[in-house]
């Protein structure tokens, strides 16, 4: 049995990963913020849960609990361009501090601990007409993208000033049951009341690379057996791209509606226009998604419509 630590273990993504180890037999215990009964907790696979911030009394809570971990899993931080343009100082101390705390905490107290970083394709910024390579041009567009790019920095030189083991994951436009912000949200709010017209932001013709929960939860897993001095760096995206128009008639076709689309034609602060991953390197994790996009938004509206 692994034993595995969690951050922002109560996000979206977060208790995809713990459940999903926890499936596998591995002992995971998770870091963030919110209360999180044991009753509750036990649900997401989390065997024991600290509420707060990375720092040392609460990294020593875990390490008392369960002992070091084998693996890392940095998934706290920043989690919308919006907000990152609305508070950047705290968008900062979410994505840059905490990861340096985090980092020096591992250097100082269980160095051989692997140590796997969600990341962002918001790193990549705008400009891009084509997939993305993980060492192609960097060139953020928000708060957010710069910060989760300082993060990545940090991250390299802990690596090879100190020998720590690290693979960053850059996700691209991870969805699935449970996520409760953002486009798939907030249609699936709208089409509870059957209507005739659809307005939303933007042009429609913004290109994503959406990737369902369970496969970033994949990419995640399969990117810590790389996890070395000399960082693994990977994107976790399908390489495939999708306007988002044509991702609001796949949801609106899940949910069994068919109303006009209208879109707003102004691009919204801080959005790339296309974010779609060269998949080549993940392809070395011999990754395969398991998910289409279609399956994957019927999933999403079948999981919706079960909400009270």
């Amino acid at each position: 049995m692994t034993i595995i630590w969690v951050t922002g273990a109560r996000g979206f993504i977060g208790k995809n990963l713990s459940n999903y180890l926890a499936e596998k037999g591995e002992k995971v215990l998770g870091l963030g913020h919110g209360a999180l009964p044991p009753e509750i907790s036990s649900n997401f696979g989390i065997s024991y849960w600290v509420n707060g911030e990375i720092e040392d009394s609460n990294l020593r809570q875990l390490l008392e609990k369960s002992g070091q971990p084998d693996v890392i899993y940095h998934l706290a931080g920043g989690s919308s361009v919006g907000l990152s343009i609305q508070a950047p100082a705290e968008d900062f101390r979410r994505s840059v501090s905490t990861t340096a705390a985090l980092l020096e905490w591992i250097r100082g107290n269980v160095p051989d601990t692997k140590l796997v970083v969600s990341s962002s394709a918001a790193i990549y910024g705008n400009n891009h007409t084509d997939k993305i390579l993980e060492d192609g041009y960097f060139i953020p567009y928000s708060p957010y993208g710069f910060h989760k790019r300082a993060a990545e920095l940090l991250c390299e030189s802990y690596a090879h000033n100190f020998g720590l083991k690290i693979a960053i994951v850059r996700l691209f436009s991870v969805y699935g049951p449970g996520l409760t912000k953002q486009l798939l949200w907030d249609l699936c709010h709208r089409l509870q009341k059957s209507p005739s017209i659809l307005e939303l932001h933007g042009t429609g013709n913004e290109i994503r690379d959406w990737l369902f929960v369970e496969d970033a939860v994949r990419v995640l897993i399969a990117a810590a057996d790389k996890a070395s001095s000399t960082p693994f760096i990977v994107n976790g995206g399908t390489g495939i791209g999708t306007c988002v128009r044509d991702v609001a008639i796949t949801l609106c076709q899940a949910w069994g509606q068919s109303p006009q689309i209208k879109f707003s034609g102004k691009q919204r602060s801080g959005d790339p226009f296309s974010l779609v991953a060269d998949t080549q390197k993940l392809q070395t994790l011999e990754f395969v998604p398991k998910h289409k996009l279609a399956e994957g938004m019927e999933e999403y509206v079948s999981w919706f419509k079960q909400l009270k």
